[in-house]
């Protein structure tokens, strides 16, 4: 029998046209008024000028070479092993193929190309709230470029390419980018945090955030943008979608309130930046669950989350010792770890899931989650401490004690975000 030709279908065109800006704002805003909330007032515009950097660099690379290296799949030959199962070829390069006509699934492939495109924008600059506050600028952009480059899209195609890919050929639930974005993101934040080496005067130095306010308001930004990140991701408007954006909310509220509610109970007081942060930690979560778990897994997803992003944020970076400042490897590594494994868990129909593909059982699917969890963090520590080692040989990773105490903003930018 001959495939169905692929036919355009307006609805989804509208769905993924507005799930493409929802995830841009999640970076611009969102992440970077989320991010320049935490870091100190000398350090804010820093902050905000890497987030817009990032974007703008990710997206000529994304043109250029990235979009087919993620999602080509020529060369591809199924359950057999290559070159193709962890890189795409250069075929699509500079969007070739790509016209007004092309199609993916049911929506134009510009449109695609473009949602994806937003994906890859906002996961190397999660990264940069690892290294916050000491890192300079140029070293930082090139660092994007070799990470993006060799951690970023091999783990997006491997997931995401269709059959072939390895994650795909494993039987991988990864409905949004827990792997792809987050624990790739968390673990590369970690290398990245004890190659550049702590902030001075961390961790006996008071560093509070300077303006919570900007947090709230980049969460709130992140928390709205999310539905298009998870629901988006179902490339259509339909059943998966809606289910994707409730267990989205549901899961976000369970992991504010258990952030909340332990923050309580450790500290005797609830604050803002913990409600935010677990709130985070929720959507880090139910990401790549969103596309097969129902509303009791997301509960579950989402507390679980709540609670050990706050144990890692806390308890393990200060028994530890590294300065992870803005807590990117606590709220995503961590989140995207529970996600990741609890996806198994919750796709059982019997919880409420969309159930196991044919030979599946939940032991069996939650081995392949840990098995991609494991080379996901390998492959992405490795290129990490490869890339960062490269620069350094050619340049200094961080800024002089000098420009450190009188902040990035006027040591790297000559502007300052506040003319007291």
């Amino acid at each position: 029998m001959t495939a169905a030709t692929p036919t355009l279908n307006p609805g989804d065109t509208a769905w993924m046209l507005t799930s493409s800006l929802l995830v841009l704002m999640m970076t611009l805003p969102g992440l970077a008024l989320f991010y320049g909330g935490l870091v100190r007032a000398k350090n804010v515009l820093s902050v905000l000028m890497q987030c817009i950097a990032i974007v703008s660099v990710v997206t000529l690379i994304w043109v250029a070479y990235g979009y087919s290296v993620a999602f080509s799949t020529a060369g591809m030959a199924g359950d057999t092993l290559n070159l193709h199962s962890f890189f795409g070829g250069l075929d699509r390069a500079f969007l070739a193929g790509v016209t007004r006509d092309s199609l993916t699934l049911t929506v134009p492939e510009s449109v695609f190309a473009m949602f994806q495109l937003t994906f890859a924008a906002i996961t190397p600059a999660l990264i940069v709230g690892a290294f916050a506050e000491r890192m300079r600028f140029g070293p930082m952009l090139a660092f994007t470029v070799l990470w993006l480059t060799f951690s970023y899209l091999p783990i997006a195609h491997m997931a995401w390419s269709g059959p072939g890919g390895v994650f795909v050929n494993w039987g991988v639930l990864d409905f949004a980018g827990g792997t792809v974005v987050h624990i790739n993101a968390g673990i590369a934040g970690l290398v990245a945090c004890l190659m550049v080496g702590k902030r001075r005067g961390w961790p006996t130095q008071m560093m509070p955030p300077h303006n919570l306010a900007f947090t709230l308001i980049g969460a709130s930004l992140l928390w709205v943008g999310w539905f298009g990140f998870n629901a988006g991701s179902a490339v259509a408007a339909n059943g998966s979608a809606g289910m994707a954006m409730l267990v989205t909310q549901v899961a976000t509220a369970a992991a504010a309130l258990a952030w909340m509610a332990i923050e309580w109970r450790v500290h005797g007081k609830p604050s803002l930046l913990g409600i935010a942060s677990g709130a985070v930690a929720g959507l880090v979560a139910i990401t790549p669950a969103s596309g097969s778990c129902g509303p009791l897994g997301a509960i579950v997803i989402g507390a679980a989350a709540g609670v050990l992003c706050f144990l890692a944020s806390s308890r393990l970076k200060r028994r530890l010792g590294y300065d992870d400042a803005l807590d990117v490897f606590g709220v995503h590594g961590i989140g995207g770890i529970v996600g990741a494994l609890l996806t198994g868990v919750f796709a059982s129909a019997s919880l409420g899931g969309i159930g196991y593909a044919e030979g599946f059982d939940m032991a069996r699917q939650v081995g392949h989650q840990a098995l991609a969890v494991i080379v996901t963090c390998v492959w992405s520590a490795v290129v990490t401490g490869g890339s960062l080692w490269l620069i350094a040989r050619v340049t200094p990773l961080r800024v002089d004690t000098e420009a450190e105490t009188d902040g990035l903003d006027l040591a790297l930018h000559d502007e300052r975000g506040y003319n007291l």
